[in-house]
Formats: C-alpha cells, sequence, structure tokens
C-alpha cells in the first residue's frame, strides 16, 4: 500500500525520511523539497500574503480591530466547517456536489419538523442529522457498488435535494423560507450547541476593564462590542482538530489517503476502501448539518436556497490547502488554512471599499494557481514529467 502524503511513505516501523524503508524518490530529496511536498505550505504562504496585503489597504479600517476580526472569523468558520468534510473525502479520491444542497435541505428539515409539526427543536436537529447522513450514506454506496464517478452521482444529489428542499417547503407552508426557528429553539438542550455564544463572561470583564472596546451609550451602555464566540467558531475548531487527528493519528487515516491513492493496491493489502469512502461521503454530510443548523440557529429561519455553491468553495479551499484533485495527499489544516483565507479576503474586500463581485474573480484565479502548483507538486512526489 502506498500513500501520497510524504509521511505516510514509510513503514509503520519506521518514520524516518533516511530509513531503508522509506519511498527512494523521498531519500534523494533535499530538505527544501521535502518542506515544499509539504501540504499545508501553500496554504501558509496564502494567509502571510493575504493578511500582509490587507494589513496596508484595509490595516485603518477597521478589519483587524475585535469587531471587524470577528467578522472574518466566522465566515472562515463557516467555509472551515463545511471544507474539513470535503478535505477528508477528497483525500479518499472522491467529490460531494451535493455538500450545499445538503445545506439549504438540513435547515429546511429542522424548520419543517419544529415550527411547522411542532416537534422539539433536539428531535428536529436529530432528525436532520440522521436524514443527511443516510443521503450521505446513499451517495457512497452508488458510487462503490455502481463504479460512477462521485461527481456525476453527487451532481445528481445536487438537483435532488435542491427541488425536493423547495417542494417541501411550499407543499407544507406555502413558502420558501420558514421563520420562528429562535423562538422554538429558546431553552433547548441540544440548540445551545449549535446557537448562541460561549465565554460571553470572559468578554465582558474584558470590556470592563477597558481591553476591548464597548459600547458608549444607548440600551446596551458599557457591553462589549464582541460580546463572545458564536458556536459556530467553535465547531469549525472541533471539526479541525478532530479531522486532522484522525488523518495523522490513526490506522483509519492510514487507509484514507491509502483508498484515495491506490484503491486496487490498498484493497490488496486489507484496506476496507468501500467502507471508508461510505463514511467519508457520511461525514460530509454531517459537516454539512452542521453548518446548517448553526446558520438556521444564527437567522432564526430556514430557507430553501440557502448553500447555494458552498459545495465549489469547500472544494477551493481544500485545494488551496494542498489536497491534490486526483486524492491520496492532502491536510485538514491546509483546509483550515484555505477556508481562512476565503474569509479574510471576502471581508477585506468590504472594508478596503472594493466592488465585491471580485471575491469570485479571486476564487476564480486563486483555484487556478492552486491547482497549478498542487500538479507541480504531485509531479515532484511521483517523477512524472
Amino acid at each position: 500500500m502506498s500513500s501520497s502524503d510524504p509521511n505516510q511513505n514509510a513503514a509503520p516501523e519506521t518514520a524516518s525520511p533516511n530509513s531503508p524503508n522509506t519511498d527512494e524518490r523521498i531519500q534523494r530529496q533535499s530538505a527544501f523539497k521535502r518542506a515544499l511536498i509539504r501540504p499545508e505550505l501553500g496554504s501558509i504562504c496564502g494567509v502571510i500574503l493575504v493578511f500582509s496585503f490587507f494589513l496596508m489597504v484595509a490595516g485603518d479600517s477597521g478589519m483587524f480591530s475585535p469587531s471587524g476580526a470577528m467578522n472574518w472569523t466566522v465566515v472562515s468558520a463557516q467555509f472551515a466547517i463545511i471544507a474539513v468534510g470535503a478535505c477528508l473525502l477528497m483525500i479518499a479520491g472522491e467529490f460531494d456536489l451535493s455538500v450545499g444542497s445538503m445545506i439549504g435541505f438540513s435547515g429546511i428539515v429542522i424548520a419543517m419538523m419544529s415550527v411547522t409539526w411542532g416537534y422539539p427543536m433536539w428531535v428536529a436537529i436529530l432528525t436532520a442529522f440522521a436524514v443527511s447522513m443516510a443521503i450521505g450514506w446513499l451517495n457512497g454506496y452508488i458510487v462503490v457498488k455502481t463504479g460512477l464517478p462521485s461527481f456525476i452521482v453527487t451532481l445528481a444529489f445536487l438537483y435532488i435535494l435542491r427541488g425536493l428542499t423547495i417542494f417541501l417547503s411550499i407543499a407544507t407552508t406555502n413558502k420558501t423560507i420558514i421563520g420562528g426557528i429562535r423562538e422554538k429553539a429558546e431553552g433547548d438542550w441540544l440548540a445551545q450547541l449549535f446557537g448562541g455564544k460561549v465565554f460571553t463572561g470572559l468578554f465582558q470583564w474584558l470590556g470592563d476593564q477597558g481591553l476591548i472596546e464597548v459600547f458608549k451609550g444607548g440600551s446596551r451602555k458599557g457591553q462589549p462590542i464582541v460580546d463572545g464566540i458564536p458556536m459556530l467558531v467553535i465547531w469549525a475548531i472541533i471539526l479541525v482538530i478532530f479531522g486532522h487527528y484522525l488523518l495523522t493519528k490513526t490506522r483509519f487515516g492510514n487507509w484514507i489517503y491509502a483508498s484515495g491513492g491506490d484503491a486496487q493496491a490498498a484493497r490488496y493489502v486489507g484496506v476496507p476502501v468501500d467502507r471508508v469512502k461510505i463514511l467519508m461521503f457520511m461525514f460530509t454530510a454531517f459537516c454539512a448539518t452542521v453548518f446548517a443548523t448553526c446558520q438556521v440557529m444564527e437567522f432564526g429561519s430556514a430557507a430553501a436556497d440557502r448553500g447555494v455553491l458552498k459545495e465549489f468553495e469547500a472544494i477551493i479551499s481544500v485545494v488551496i490547502g494542498g489536497a491534490l484533485l486526483t486524492g491520496g495527499y492532502g491536510s485538514v489544516i491546509g483546509a483550515a488554512l484555505g477556508a481562512l483565507i476565503f474569509g479574510v479576503v471576502q471581508q477585506g474586500l468590504f472594508f478596503a471599499n472594493v466592488e465585491s463581485s471580485l471575491f469570485r474573480v479571486f476564487l476564480g484565479a486563486i483555484l487556478l494557481l492552486a491547482v497549478i502548483l498542487n500538479t507541480y507538486i504531485r509531479r515532484m512526489i511521483t517523477g512524472e514529467r
């Protein structure tokens, strides 16, 4: 079994790059080249460049004040949540283009069950997770059993879920936006894990000590402008840590790399490739539902058109983070840094008074550059010309 991650090329008994069991292509490389093939390198350089640029052009606009920093942190966390699932799935050699539709679908399921049908919010949330992960299982099952490209299968589910979401919403409520979620979630034990903020007492203390900015007047006088960390950010941190640990510290992480690197060779040495791929589709659906649940708790409503293009933004974050489109190589930390780049650029353009439509131009340009760089790195690793 082989893996495209440089740290996975050694046999389990050895970890040193000078070990005789290590791929000799890695042994021949200089320390500089070994550093160059780390999947996170490009995203680390990107973060440095993006922060340096906006410090120069938007440093005086409040972008890096506590409230400004919280804005781009929240946006980055949104990208990061779905990027973690997309990253593990791409390393396993597959894509899921239904992520965006899954976000809208899960939100409508929560709203219908809690607001329209009157179930407790915790039941609605658990049902949304169960249904979405079942759809993720179905995606994976169809892919591994038919041999069809995951691109085609999940593209079909992109349209199926989007159409089903709109149909269910209109059929039950005669509208595509369902409100009243915040009232239904009030006091619910599970909803608190997805809505609201944590460390509010700490931020109030910081405000009282004059360490962070507070409101000077009005009904909120004396309260900190940034009064806590949203649960969406906490979920992003949890998922990044979990994904990184799973990928780098467990046998299952080796299986993910092997399934995407050379599935047939992995099967020969006993890796349950089909099970790995199906579980990664389910985890991607789980991440999409986390995003959807946090979103409906924040807005207090669910909309059938939410999540549009999120699947592509997740994939771009992963590619910026160093993952190969061919699978078998990548990093959750890199994907998280790619999400951070997105969040900083999206909000930075606003603070710099630049036309927001240029954000899409940035996405396309950075995707192209990332693919070119990752292709070069793949050729370095494999010795291709």
